[in-house]
């Protein structure tokens, strides 16, 4: 009787392991026959098919170099709906957005108008300084991080690309206290 039990395990045994493995690899009774899932969401946006833009950079300094990566990491490929587009620059920490464009560039040096008693405008707790005296374009910059970031935008763009950009620019830049000019 041993010998019978151990030859039925012997036989039933790899028999048992092919079906499993089988079932395995044709689909489970519940789901054979039906198609894989579909996946449904938003496809990630490409940069746009725009012409290539040519920023005008300063230096990259030691500090820049130092902080900025973690700000050029967590950007959007798209600003408000406007796809990102590619840049020429001497420096990796330039990024543009749409057309007409809006440029972010970090490690710029500390703007000529931000002075002791410059009035500076607080959006999501970061500090920015507001030149308007292009009337083409409106200088953002913000004034109280680790390094200075400007963003430009037209002058017929309101502060939306600049408000929707706190959020990363809080995150991976550390606050340091605000150090206008004399």
């Amino acid at each position: 009787m041993r010998r019978a039990a151990v030859l039925v395990t012997a036989v039933v045994l790899p028999v048992v392991i092919v079906v499993i493995v089988l079932a395995n690899v044709l689909g489970r009774g519940d789901e054979a026959g039906r198609p894989p899932a579909e996946v449904s969401g938003a496809t990630p946006s490409q940069r746009a098919d725009l012409p290539v833009l040519r920023v005008a950079v300063p230096p990259v300094t030691p500090a820049a170099r130092a902080a900025c990566p973690a700000l050029m990491k967590v950007l959007p490929l798209d600003l408000l709906e406007d796809p990102s587009r590619r840049v020429r620059s001497d420096s990796p920490f330039a990024y543009a957005w749409g057309d007409p464009p809006v440029v972010l560039v970090c490690g710029v040096d500390r703007p000529a108008g931000w002075v002791v008693g410059a009035a500076a405008i607080q959006i999501n707790g970061v500090q920015w300084y507001v030149d308007t005296d292009d009337p083409d374009t409106t200088v953002w910059t913000a004034v109280d991080r680790s390094v200075y970031v400007e963003v430009r935008l037209p002058a017929s763009v309101d502060s939306a690309p600049v408000t929707a950009l706190t959020t990363q620019i809080a995150a991976a830049l550390p606050f340091q206290e605000p150090r206008p000019g004399t």
